[in-house]
C-alpha cells in the first residue's frame, strides 16, 4: 500500500504542477498531506513536516540572501559592462546566445556548486534574454541541462556520496566515467543549439518589427556597424531608392535583421529603456562599481573556500552592499521590498519541499518504494544490474534526496549485483548517471533558485527539460557501457 501510495503521490503531483491546475507551493503541501492522512500519518504529519524543515532553514536561509545580494548588484550596475560585452561578443543570433549560456553554465559549475552556478548564469545571461525578447524558460533548461550534467564532478556530491556508501576511491569512481561526462556535455551543447535555433524561429514569426523575416542565421549578424556598411546576400547595404532601410536593408525585403549589437547596447534611450539594462534607472550607482565588484568577489571567494556557513556570508554581504549603496533607510526598505516576490517564491517552495520530504521519509514510503524496486529485480537480470542501477537513478533522484538513494538504496543493489560478479565500482559509477535528471527535481533548492531568478514556472521548466535530461542520462549511460567503465555480469 505504502509503495502505491507513494509512486501515486508523486504521480499526482507531477501531473498538477505541468498541466498548471495547482501552483508548485500549493501542489507541494496539498498532495503529500491527502496521501500522508491515507498512509495513516495521523496527526503525527505534522511532526514529520516539522522535522523535516528543521534541515532546509539554513537552506532557505541562503536562497533569501542570495537573492537579496544578487538582485542588488544587477540594480545598481555591476553587471551591465558583462552583458555589454556578451552581446559584442555573441551578436544578435538566439543560437549563440543559447550556446554561449550553456558554455557559461557549464564552466562556472566547475566549482560543484549549483546555487552559484544559477545565480552567476542568471545575472550575466537573463538580462540579455530580455533584451532580446528570448524566452527565459530555454536559460533555465540551458542552465539545468550543463549543471546537472557537470554534477558528477568529485567535488559535486553524488560520487563522493556513492563511493563513500560503497567504500570505494573517489577516483576510482568518477576517472573511467570521465568519456560519459564529455559525451553528455556534447549532447548540452547539442540541445542548447537546437533550442537556440528554435527561438530564432519563433522570434522571425512573433516579432517581426524587430527580428525581420531573415532568409539564412547570417543574417542575424549583418546589419549597419559604426563605420560600415551592413552586408547580405545583396552584398550591398544601400536601400532600394525610396525605400527606408533596416538594419542596412531595404524595409520590406527578404532580409531583415535586428539592429547591431553596437546600437543595442548603445542606444541607452531606447535600446535598454524599460529593461534590466536600463541606462535611466534610479538605482545605479556607477562609481561604487569597483567596490561592488570587490565586495562581490569576495563573497565568491568566501564561498569556494567555506570557512563560514554560506548563508551568514550572503546576509553580511547584503548587509554591506545596502549599507553603502543605499545609505538611506528608506532605499534600504524599497529595495528589500523590490526583491521579496522573488524571495517568497523561492522561500515558500524550499519550505512547502519539506511537506514532501517529510511524508515520503516519515511514513516509510521512501524505504518501502525502494525495497519494492529491489524485490522486482527477476534474478534473470541480475547481470544486467548495473545497467538496472543506471536507468533507475534517473527516477529515484528526482523522488529522494541523493542521501536517500546512495546510503539507502544503492548498497542494497550493490550487494545483489556482486553475486553476478558486477563491482562495487561499476554500480557506483552508474549510480551516478541519473545525476543531470536529479538537478531538475523540486526538492534540489537550487532549482527552486534558478526558476525563481529567472521569474519561471516550474512547471514550464519541466516540460522543456525533462526529457532532454533523460536523454542526457541516457547517454552518460550508455558510453559508460561502451567503454567498459560500466559492465555486464
Amino acid at each position: 500500500m505504502l509503495v502505491l501510495l507513494g509512486f501515486a503521490m508523486i504521480a499526482v503531483f507531477m501531473v498538477l504542477i505541468m498541466t498548471k491546475k495547482l501552483t508548485p507551493v500549493l501542489a507541494l503541501i496539498i498532495v503529500p498531506t491527502v496521501f500522508g492522512l491515507f498512509a495513516g500519518a495521523g496527526l503525527g504529519i505534522g511532526d514529520m513536516v516539522l522535522d523535516s524543515m528543521k534541515s532546509m532553514t539554513s537552506t532557505a536561509a541562503l536562497l533569501m540572501f542570495a537573492i537579496i545580494y544578487f538582485g542588488l548588484m544587477i540594480d545598481v550596475g555591476l553587471f551591465d559592462p558583462l552583458v555589454k560585452f556578451i552581446l559584442r561578443k555573441l551578436g544578435n543570433d538566439p543560437a549563440k546566445v543559447v550556446l554561449g549560456t550553456a558554455i557559461l553554465a557549464a564552466a562556472v559549475s566547475l566549482d560543484g556548486d549549483g546555487s552559484t552556478t544559477f545565480i552567476l548564469t542568471t545575472a550575466a545571461m537573463l538580462p540579455v534574454y530580455l533584451r532580446l525578447k528570448m524566452s527565459p524558460v530555454v536559460l533555465t533548461c540551458v542552465a539545468g541541462l550543463a549543471n546537472g550534467t557537470m554534477n558528477i564532478l568529485p567535488w559535486g556530491g553524488p560520487t563522493a556520496r556513492a563511493a563513500t556508501a560503497l567504500h570505494l576511491d573517489v577516483n576510482d569512481v568518477f576517472v573511467p566515467m570521465i568519456p560519459s561526462l564529455i559525451a553528455g556535455l556534447v549532447v548540452v551543447f547539442a540541445f542548447s543549439w537546437l533550442l537556440g535555433l528554435q527561438e530564432r524561429s519563433r522570434l522571425r514569426a512573433t516579432e517581426p518589427e524587430i527580428w525581420g523575416v531573415p532568409d539564412s542565421p547570417e543574417a542575424f549578424d549583418g546589419g549597419t556597424t559604426a563605420g560600415g556598411s551592413g552586408t547580405g546576400r545583396s552584398g550591398s547595404g544601400t536601400p532600394a531608392s525610396g525605400t527606408p532601410a533596416v538594419g542596412g536593408f531595404p524595409a520590406g525585403s527578404s532580409v531583415a535583421v535586428l539592429e547591431r549589437t553596437e546600437t543595442l547596447v548603445d542606444d541607452h534611450d531606447s535600446a535598454m529603456a524599460d529593461t534590466a539594462l536600463d541606462p535611466n534607472r534610479s538605482t545605479l550607482r556607477p562609481k561604487l562599481i569597483w567596490f561592488n565588484l570587490v565586495l562581490t568577489i569576495a563573497v565568491m571567494v568566501m564561498l569556494v573556500a567555506d570557512l563560514v556557513p554560506l548563508p551568514f556570508v550572503f546576509m553580511v554581504g547584503s548587509a554591506i552592499a545596502l549599507v553603502v549603496n543605499f545609505p538611506n533607510v528608506k532605499e534600504q526598505g524599497a529595495q528589500l521590498i523590490a526583491h521579496a516576490p522573488s524571495i517568497v517564491a523561492v522561500v515558500s517552495m524550499v519550505m512547502a519541499a519539506a511537506v514532501l520530504t517529510g511524508v515520503l521519509t516519515g511514513t516509510g514510503m521512501v524505504e518501502a518504494m525502494s525495497a519494492w524496486l529491489v524485490q522486482i529485480i527477476p534474478s534473470s537480470m541480475g547481470p544486467f544490474m548495473a545497467v538496472i542501477t543506471g536507468v533507475l537513478s534517473i527516477p529515484m533522484t528526482f523522488f529522494m534526496s541523493n542521501d536517500a538513494f546512495y546510503f539507502g538504496v544503492l548498497p542494497v543493489l550493490s550487494e545483489t549485483a556482486g553475486h553476478y560478479g558486477i563491482s562495487a565500482a561499476e554500480m557506483a559509477r552508474a549510480s551516478i548517471t541519473g545525476q543531470p535528471f536529479h538537478l531538475q527535481s523540486p526538492l534540489v533548492p537550487a532549482i527552486l533558485l534558478l526558476v525563481s531568478l529567472a521569474k519561471v514556472d516550474l512547471g514550464d521548466h519541466h516540460k522543456k527539460v525533462l526529457w532532454r535530461t533523460a536523454v542526457i542520462s541516457l547517454v552518460m549511460l550508455g558510453v559508460g557501457m561502451l567503454t567498459g567503465a560500466i559492465g555486464i555480469g
